[in-house]
């Protein structure tokens, strides 16, 4: 058996197991019993089953600590839109746990009866929530990006999410064919100039709900760490009060966008503040909290999905 047919071979046990224990209620010892194998390697598998994304857990309950955070929340901050997921604790990932509560959120969205112009941004949390949504078909829906989706290299970004929700969906979709940021404003308004990359911008600019992650501009700032922005045009914007960014679009702590050589290259559509539609912002961890208060002190976002710890943090 080759090492790629022997790789498969694991995966499909790791999947079968996952199944037995999540979907039959079995414990490890009935799938040690079933599977032929040691408890002590079902629980292997069972790990590589959740890790892989083999089996995915949604919580179908609705905890009371989570609900009081909600409601308290949307009266600090009127957001007609909160939700709130159980934290993994110090050493769990706050995209993964939130992925699912934003998942079920989107899809809710998709149940309108009435054609929708769906907006999404990039990042980790959106990536997670793409893939925690189940397949359908949904062709009365449009899904836009409000972000290039080409690196600095040439290569496509990779947190780019718009491909993976519009495969989940079979969806009419619209990339936002230019670069996440240009070499110059000039190139950026030539990009900008195309007819087809207007006409997505204008569908951008009329979505009737969008789904965006919020980036900190700390020294762990997505935009310098994925390479978009070099160390010192950071610490430039770090200068002028930068705390945080949406679709690549930077604001101060007051919510405030900040125009800077930065923001005059960035290639996608920025989110007008205050708008009516609803403007989803799915983050969550310590080094997000800083930016999630200011995009909604801002009103660069008036819905938020996150998770417990953030949530305290926000409202403390």
């Amino acid at each position: 058996m080759s090492r790629a047919e022997a790789e498969i071979t694991t995966l499909d046990e790791a999947a079968r197991a996952g199944w037995l224990s999540y979907v039959g209620g079995m414990t490890q010892d009935q799938i040690a019993a079933e599977l032929g194998v040691s408890r002590q390697r079902v629980q292997r598998l069972v790990s590589r089953a959740l890790a892989e994304g083999l089996i995915r857990v949604r919580l179908d309950h609705r905890m009371g600590s989570c609900l009081r955070l909600e409601a308290e929340l949307a009266r600090r901050f009127r957001l007609p839109e909160c939700r709130v997921a159980p934290s993994l604790g110090a050493s769990g990932d706050p995209a993964r746990a939130i992925a699912g509560v934003a998942a079920e959120l989107f899809e809710r969205m998709l149940t309108r009866p009435e054609p929708l112009v769906i907006a999404v941004g990039t990042g980790r949390a959106l990536r997670g929530m793409a893939d925690e949504l189940q397949p359908q078909l949904c062709v009365r829906h449009r899904i836009v990006s409000l972000i290039g989706n080409i690196a600095p290299d040439g290569s496509a970004s990779f947190f780019d999410v718009l491909m993976r929700i519009a495969d989940k969906l079979q969806a009419p979709h619209y990339p936002m064919a230019v670069p996440v940021i240009s070499d110059s404003a000039e190139e950026r308004a030539a990009f900008h100039r195309l007819r087809p990359v207007q006409a997505v911008v204008a569908l951008a600019r009329q979505a009737d709900a969008t789904f965006v992650g919020v980036g900190q501009m700390g020294n762990d700032a997505p935009l310098h760490k994925d390479g978009f922005i070099t160390a010192a045009e950071l610490a430039e914007v770090q200068g002028q009060g930068a705390v945080g960014e949406v679709a690549g679009n930077i604001f101060d702590a007051s919510g405030r966008y900040i125009d800077s050589g930065i923001s005059a290259r960035m290639g996608g559509v920025r989110i007008a503040p205050a708008r009516e539609e609803p403007i989803i912002g799915i983050a969550a961890g310590p080094t997000k909290v800083q930016a999630i208060r200011a995009a909604l002190a801002g009103r660069i976002i008036n819905g938020l999905v996150t998770d417990e710890a953030t949530a305290q943090a926000l409202l403390d």
